[in-house]
């Protein structure tokens, strides 16, 4: 069986897109004590009751996820982005990660980043289900299924 699916591999800016997720999860805990995952920060910019600071930070976090790359456009650079035009499935995958992310009590951020960082048993748990579950399912989808 053969496999004609092509990764480009970018050793530089992988590097420097780990180093910058790694630096903002150190000053996501070092300035505001709180673990930088997207699902919580997101869940707490949402929330009606806490105090206002708490919700700035969050918001400036999540602002940026969007200036980033529209920084990178604007001087020069480029920024691929692919979005299948399957509506339902994306609709149900946004349903499944959701679903996942809550019953996980978080997202691959939280858990993957900032608590295999602290040695978080429970992190290390759901990693090995994020990645099991990713794993299956590109097998299911590429090799039973014949999606590309």
């Amino acid at each position: 069986m053969e496999i004609g699916i092509e990764t480009a591999f970018t050793p530089l800016a992988s590097l420097l897109g780990g180093v910058l997720i790694g630096l903002s999860a150190v000053m996501v805990m070092g300035l505001f004590g709180r673990i930088a995952g997207i699902a919580g920060i997101a869940q707490g910019a949402m929330a009606l009751s806490g105090a206002a600071k708490d919700r700035d930070w969050r918001w400036a976090f999540l602002a940026g996820l969007i200036v980033a790359p529209l920084a990178v456009m604007a001087g020069g650079g480029t920024v691929a982005q692919t979005v299948p035009d399957n509506l339902p499935g994306m609709a149900l995958a946004g349903l499944l990660v959701g679903t996942g992310t809550a019953l996980g009590s978080g997202c691959t951020s939280g858990h993957g980043v900032c608590g295999l960082a602290r040695l978080s048993g429970r992190s290390l748990a759901a990693v090995a289900t994020f990645m099991a579950a990713g794993f299956a399912t590109v097998f299911v989808l590429r090799h039973i299924w014949g999606a590309a």
